[in-house]
């Protein structure tokens, strides 16, 4: 096929770097899969069952486009709730992808610049530059906090939108109250977009999950069930924010995704009812002892939420030492430079079994101390 075939667009992003270490997991024999950010819980019984029951009782068409009312009701009533904002709207996304994908085409235009921020989770800088944007990073390395200075000093004129993540992917940070309401303010005065991905905010550790909407109600937040619930799979994502970019989401989404998948919907509401505190103990513990047995040999930020590592690296670059990581283990983690424009550091995921973790430490420890014996 010739080339001149292509958008320009697709020579601006590559290949997802997360995608192709899963894909070479696929083919190791017995792999130590700590890649993939995919719970390995299993969805609530009760979640199953009813998206069972909602394909067995016919509902495989298309729900609205808005999401079916009793889950979409459900989710804005939690909303307006917990933010005090009663004009707050909400949309059900096919996944929190399609949330991002949707947001950035209603308010961002080519020549535009999006803020992001340096680690940043692989997509938004891609779904930015794919739409024709520009973005601007701003550095969080070494201890992975928000430099308000910095922020302010990266907005220009032609700034429409900061992407902001808590829980982080892939550091697992997790910005103070005061950096968050500090963030949510800036924003709002110089009439900034701010977009809060919340995917991971059930994963939030050491004290309560805080989103900058509370602060800002011109906030757009970006959530969904992939990671609380374990269902990765079936795409069921929220958008909720203020209506007029809430009303463009949804026509943009009648246009492209059309809609969630019809019966998992069913299968969501049924899961806002689920007791999810056994995994986020389970999961604050393998955070624990992946942090207190790693630390002698690797500089690292303990993560304050999600379920994710982000070391720096004991020698080489980072895509150097995953390399020696796959071919001497069969250890699959993610190079820095997939998340970030530097390669110093690289991503562990713990949303794995514990035994599989243990192999996986072991095998850390000896890259680690192999190079200095």
């Amino acid at each position: 096929m010739s080339e001149h075939w292509l958008a320009d667009r697709t020579r601006l992003i590559d290949t997802s770097g997360i995608r192709k270490v899963f894909e070479l997991g696929a083919r190791l024999a017995d792999p130590i899969n700590l890649s993939i950010g995919q719970p390995d819980f299993p969805a609530p019984v009760e979640m199953q069952r009813a998206a069972v029951e909602a394909i067995q009782q016919g509902r495989n068409g298309y729900s609205l486009s808005q999401g079916i009312p009793p889950l979409r009701e459900s989710l804005l009533a939690e909303v307006r709730r917990e933010l005090g904002q009663p004009d707050r709207d909400l949309l059900i996304t096919s996944g929190t992808s399609g949330g991002l994908m949707l947001a950035l085409l209603a308010l961002v235009n080519p020549g535009e610049e999006v803020i992001v921020f340096d680690p940043y989770f692989v997509m938004y800088d891609s779904l930015a530059l794919a739409i024709g944007a520009r973005v601007v990073y701003v550095d969080t390395y070494p201890d992975f906090r928000i430099d308000l200075n910095k922020v302010e000093s990266a907005i220009s004129s032609r700034t429409k939108l900061i992407v902001f993540n808590s829980p982080a992917n892939p550091t697992g940070g997790v910005p103070s109250d005061v950096e968050v309401q500090g963030l949510a303010e800036l924003a709002q005065r110089k009439g900034v977009v701010l977009l809060s991905d919340e995917i991971y905010r059930a994963f939030c550790y050491d004290r309560p999950f805080v989103s900058p909407a509370r602060f800002n109600p011109h906030t757009l937040v970006i959530d969904g069930m992939s990671k609380s619930h374990g269902v990765p799979g079936w795409r069921l994502g929220f958008a909720h924010g203020p209506a007029p970019i809430i009303r463009e989401m949804l026509k943009l989404q009648q246009y492209s995704f059309v809609c969630a998948p019809h019966p998992l919907q069913w299968g969501g509401l049924a899961g806002l009812k689920a007791d999810l505190r056994c995994h986020i103990d389970a999961y604050r513990s393998k955070r624990d002892r992946l942090v207190a047995a790693l630390r002698d040999d690797y500089e690292l930020v303990v993560p304050g939420g999600a379920f994710y590592l982000f070391p720096k690296t004991p020698w080489g670059t980072a895509e150097e030492f995953v390399h020696e990581a796959i071919d001497r283990h069969q250890l699959l983690i993610i190079p820095g430079n997939v998340f970030s424009r530097k390669d110093t550091h690289f991503r562990i995921s713990y949303a794995a079994a514990d035994a599989t973790i243990d192999r996986g430490i072991e095998a850390l420890r000896k890259l680690a101390r192999g190079r200095r014996s």
